[in-house]
């Protein structure tokens, strides 16, 4: 915990430097965000956190002598919120970007020696960037490569700003547009999966227009990918907490909010145990259930809408081999149960052997599966697609669930994600299923953290800090 001063200054000069009070509740990435954006504008932050650490849903724990995280996560060049995030933190050198787009991809369909093929972008103009790794994409003929190529130019013309895509699956609209059941496994859903957690029969044609027009259309280098090479832990607790000391903000973790309201001269309580919390101006940056929880009557004109956002599971496999069983830091995979494969070696602080990491996103059906069963699934299926697995030992095997890992992208969920502002004057919300316009991701989390700081600043009349990301808040 810090006293909430700078350095330099004293108790006595806070209310010179702020004037005026904000709690946010939650210490995720949208929280973390809201809090640095609205103390650099002057503005006296209590950040309060029920769990014993920052970061939310993309942490690290401790696992005998390995640092874990809970589960893979990547970002792309085109995720300029979370890559603002990381500069803002000091962490911007510890999880780099891919100088170009390159993902193998390994199918276990085809024979051992020819089963990788590569989706990578060329240094040309869109959509010429990808024309060459398409048209030698092995997995896919040559007539159903020349599809995508229509369905892209499809895609690339949609308006975003139509409501009615919302209302669509992406399913329907790519078999609408040419892709065959092959076509939508080994691309669409190649991508789509890992950035909605969805296949795409699942998921609104609105967000998944959105990742392949930002990722895939918008610039030449928009996909390439990004990933921490040290612990999440190191990023969204340590250098986060570091970067909220500086910045003067009060951090509480292990303190739940039991209620808010508001006073006779419309301030702010925040309940905490043993004590009340005083604000100008309160954020909730907590999953929509708790918000729905927290929320005062009359603060939205639905809330019950918060609770008809559905979630969506992703589970994660971890096996630790006694020798190196992959040469490239990641994969992913087709004809196989396994999706994405990364090499965490280096970061878990493993010495010997070799750390592997599954992510299986939209994992409805094994989510509560029993770790035995998920062993005798994923064992054999790394030996199909490594064969340096096929003779090493696994030191360790084991599996971590996040059943709530994302919003579920569904058709409609648009209509039901509600903007930074609420009815209530001085509350506010934000959360990656706030209306970012993005699926459930580190970027969607912390545009909302801006969005939310940004109105709340507005609201209380202090200056809009110069270096903060420049995103509009989604109505």
């Amino acid at each position: 915990m810090t006293d909430g001063t700078r350095p330099g200054e004293s108790l006595a000069d806070i209310p010179k430097r702020s004037g005026r009070d904000a709690v946010v509740i939650g210490g995720g990435l949208a929280g973390i965000t809201t809090a640095l954006a609205l103390a650099d504008a002057g503005v006296r932050v209590t950040l309060v956190e029920g769990r014993p650490r920052l970061g939310g849903l993309a942490f690290s724990f401790q696992r005998g002598d390995l640092t874990v995280d809970n589960g893979q996560h990547v970002y792309l060049r085109c995720c300029t919120a979370y890559r603002w995030f990381l500069d803002r933190i000091e962490g911007t050198a510890l999880a780099p970007l891919q100088d170009r787009l390159d993902v193998p991809v390994l199918d276990l369909a085809r024979p051992e020696g020819r089963r990788l093929g590569r989706l990578r972008r060329d240094a040309l103009p869109v959509p010429l960037h990808l024309g060459r790794s398409l048209a030698t994409y092995p997995h896919l003929s040559l007539a159903e490569r020349a599809k995508v190529g229509r369905a892209a130019l499809a895609l690339k013309g949609l308006d975003l700003a139509d409501p009615t895509l919302d209302t669509q699956d992406f399913g329907s609209w790519l078999t609408a547009h040419g892709q065959s059941a092959r076509a939508i496994e080994a691309l669409w859903d190649l991508v789509g999966v890992a950035t909605l957690n969805a296949v795409a029969g699942d998921a609104s044609l609105g967000l998944a227009a959105m990742v392949f027009k930002t990722g895939l259309l918008s610039d030449p280098g928009a996909a390439d990918i990004g990933w921490a090479r040290v612990p999440l832990g190191e990023l969204h607790d340590r250098l986060a907490r570091k970067a909220l000391d500086s910045a003067g903000v009060r951090t509480e973790v292990r303190t739940r909010v039991t209620s808010i309201s508001t006073d006779e001269n419309g301030r702010w309580s925040v309940q905490v145990p043993g004590e009340t919390l005083k604000a100008d101006a309160v954020v909730l940056a907590v999953a929509q259930r708790e918000a729905y929880d927290l929320l005062p009557e009359g603060a939205l004109d639905a809330p019950e809408q918060l609770l008809e956002i559905g979630t969506a599971p992703i589970l994660n496999v971890h096996v630790v081999y006694d020798r190196k069983v992959l040469s490239r830091p990641f994969f992913t995979a087709l004809g196989s149960p396994v999706q994405w494969v990364f090499d965490r070696t280096d970061a878990s602080g493993l010495r010997e052997g070799q750390y592997l990491a599954l992510s299986q996103s939209a994992a409805q059906d094994e989510i509560d599966e029993p770790v035995a069963a998920l062993r005798e699934r994923y064992l054999p299926e790394l030996e199909r697609l490594l064969p340096r697995a096929r003779g090493a030992e696994v030191k360790d095997f084991f599996v971590t669930r996040e059943r709530t890992a994302t919003f579920a992208p569904t058709p409609g969920v648009g209509r039901l994600r509600p903007g930074a502002r609420t009815k209530a004057s001085g509350l506010y919300l934000a959360g990656a299923w706030t209306a970012t316009g993005w699926p459930a991701t580190m970027e969607s989390a912390v545009r909302s953290g801006v969005s939310a700081a940004e109105a709340a600043l507005s609201a209380l009349g202090r200056p809009r800090p110069s270096h903060l990301f420049d995103v509009e808040e989604a109505a």
